[in-house]
């Protein structure tokens, strides 16, 4: 099918706003990731590792588009543990399994790690820490943002594979949806950075997305939508906790100025 009749398709208008709602749930996680840690350089060299790094993002999901056939290949079993599977889970394990469970694992580590440094505080800094000093370079910051980038590019394109065989469509969702990506990144970078609170909110939110893509990569599908589901209702309290908090500073505010 030629560009002018996927135009005037409207299958192919409903397909491609589909995608694109999709490709942005998806994007969430890697959006978070790169806002929490570019936060962590100094001041002037924030915005351009996000846009850097959402650069990057683009330029995988294109190039993995552009192979196609490759990217199919990707779920195909190379190998299987000589022992029976639990109920619910899969010992045959695809390179996308194994991209899944290795970028599963670094995002459990890196979170931890952050929240056991923000628990126990000591001498030394996480690397997303936010309020703490400086301590990561833009090679360390972006070299993790490729690491990361590749495990959501790829979950991004087999989504886009499984919902359409147009690849116009599925470039013009990629292209739409890292634009949008790009317009997000600095308002929720700097939301992060001015509400420390939330820091430690999305550090379990990639916590749990870790331990998600871990589960996938071993056969375990968890529905994304009890996922974000549980990433918008802690949103949603921890917004109610800062108005209280904000009407709660209020009083103390308003008397520093009477007096």
């Amino acid at each position: 099918m030629d560009i002018a009749a996927l135009l005037s398709d409207p299958a192919a208008w409903a397909a491609l706003i589909t995608l694109i709602v999709m490709e942005v749930v998806l994007g969430i996680d890697n959006l978070i990731f790169i806002s929490i840690l570019s936060n962590k350089l100094p001041e002037h060299q924030r915005a351009k590792a996000r846009r850097i790094g959402i650069a990057l993002a683009l330029i995988m999901r294109l190039a993995l588009l552009s192979t196609l056939a490759f990217i199919v290949g990707l779920v195909k079993p190379v190998f299987t543990l000589p022992f029976p599977a639990p109920p619910g889970m899969d010992f045959s394990f695809s390179w996308r399994d194994l991209i899944l469970i290795a970028g599963g694992l670094f995002l459990v580590w890196k979170a931890t790690t952050e929240i056991h440094e923000k628990v126990e505080p000591s001498d030394g800094h996480g690397v997303m820490d936010a309020g703490g000093k400086v301590v990561a370079n833009m090679g360390a910051a972006i070299f993790q943002i490729i690491l990361i980038d590749i495990v959501f590019s790829i979950d991004s394109i087999l989504t886009a594979v499984g919902m359409t065989d147009h690849l116009p469509i599925m470039i013009a969702a990629v292209v739409i949806t890292v634009a949008i990506m790009l317009v997000a990144a600095d308002p929720l970078a700097n939301f992060i950075n001015e509400n420390p609170t939330i820091v430690m909110l999305a550090l379990g939110f990639l916590l749990m997305i870790g331990a998600v893509l871990i589960a996938d990569g071993f056969g375990v599908h968890v529905p994304k939508g009890y996922i974000y589901a549980a990433m918008a209702f802690s949103a949603g309290v921890e917004a109610l906790n800062m108005l209280a908090r904000r009407r709660a500073n209020r009083p103390a505010l308003d008397d520093k100025t009477l007096h």
